[in-house]
């Protein structure tokens, strides 16, 4: 049992840490670009794709030994694509106005290297429970980067955390201004890029541990 929770803990940290899907493979740059203005819809984007990632990875690893090499890739985006439009409804129906915010990009989970490339590379090759564990790992490795991105962004591009504003009256009475360039796509650029040579930089970590 002991030597199990080592053995999924090893995987937990992979996937959030050491080979983190954006820091790392440089994986769903295109979402993070896109959903990031606000926390709000970041913090969804990442719970979907979390979702979608460990139960697609759960379900394909289940079938891995009965799926025909020739037509994989068919059935890894059915299984995929189940799931999106499954979580897509559920958003619409209870959260409309962030899915109205997040406008196709949920959709979009469908063609996300993250997930097609978990599948790919790990759940065809191994058991379905370290498949999610793995999908999982993955999600939030790549739900904390959104979240850090979307955090710079809101806070320095419209002064706002969650959508409450959080800079004094005292320093907009002084001058204060929102930095206009946060709230477009080459701010979450510079940001990625500060985060990744953060990752990579930080004492004790090498590429070697990566």
């Amino acid at each position: 049992m002991l030597a199990e929770k080592d053995h999924f803990k090893e995987i937990l940290i992979k996937g959030i840490w050491k080979e983190n899907p954006v820091a790392y493979q440089v994986l769903g740059i295109c979402s993070a670009l896109a959903v990031t203005v606000k926390m709000s819809t970041a913090i969804v984007m990442g719970i979907a794709l979390t979702i979608v990632t460990a139960f697609s990875s759960l379900i394909i690893s289940s079938m891995r030994k009965h799926i025909p090499s020739n037509i994989r890739i068919i059935v890894e985006l059915a299984v995929i694509a189940s799931l999106v439009i499954v979580t897509d409804q559920i958003l619409k129906a209870f959260l409309y106005d962030i899915s109205k915010q997040l406008s196709i990009f949920v959709g979009l989970i469908i063609t996300n290297c993250i997930v097609l490339g978990r599948a790919e590379s790990f759940a065809l090759a191994n058991p379905p429970a370290d498949s999610f564990v793995d999908g999982v790992a993955n999600g939030i490795g790549y739900s904390l980067i959104l979240v850090c991105v979307a955090f710079i962004r809101e806070l320095l591009g419209s002064g706002k955390i969650l959508g409450f504003n959080v800079i004094p009256g005292f320093l907009v009475d002084m001058g204060y201004q929102n930095m206009g360039l946060m709230v477009l796509a080459p701010g979450a650029f510079f940001i990625i890029g500060l985060l990744v040579w953060l990752k990579n930089n930080l004492p004790g970590v090498s590429h070697e541990e990566n």
